[in-house]
């Protein structure tokens, strides 16, 4: 996701880019006083401030959506595998339980007819 972020971000930081010079260039031609100009020229500038605003809080909403559906689906994972583990432990742990029993008794009687 890194990758695809970074190249939205410098997609959308170019058009902004060149949106704003386009709009100055434009500006500056424009046959109206300096006045009128800087005024359009600072409206524009916040316009596209306020878009860049915009966008940033999307963008910066849709990455906290993801992390947090990520973050939520690790942890259901580990869970799954941590239970799955214990499962596993406590299944072979009480056949060796049994095998050791069974082994000791088989030792044992063993021992019992040597010394017959």
């Amino acid at each position: 996701m890194s990758r695809k972020g970074n190249n939205t971000a410098g997609i959308l930081a170019g058009l902004l880019a060149g949106a704003a010079a386009g709009v100055i260039l434009g500006m500056l031609y424009a046959p109206e006083e300096g006045k009128e100009t800087r005024k359009k020229i600072k409206d524009k500038a916040n316009d596209l401030k306020d878009q860049a605003k915009n966008k940033y809080g999307e963008v910066s909403e849709k990455v906290k959506d993801q992390y947090g559906n990520i973050s939520s689906t690790f942890k259901e994972t580990a869970s799954s595998v941590a239970h799955t583990v214990k499962d596993g432990y406590d299944k072979y742990k009480d056949q060796i339980v049994s095998k050791t029993a069974d082994l000791a008794k088989d030792v044992e009687a063993e021992l019992n007819d040597l010394k017959k």
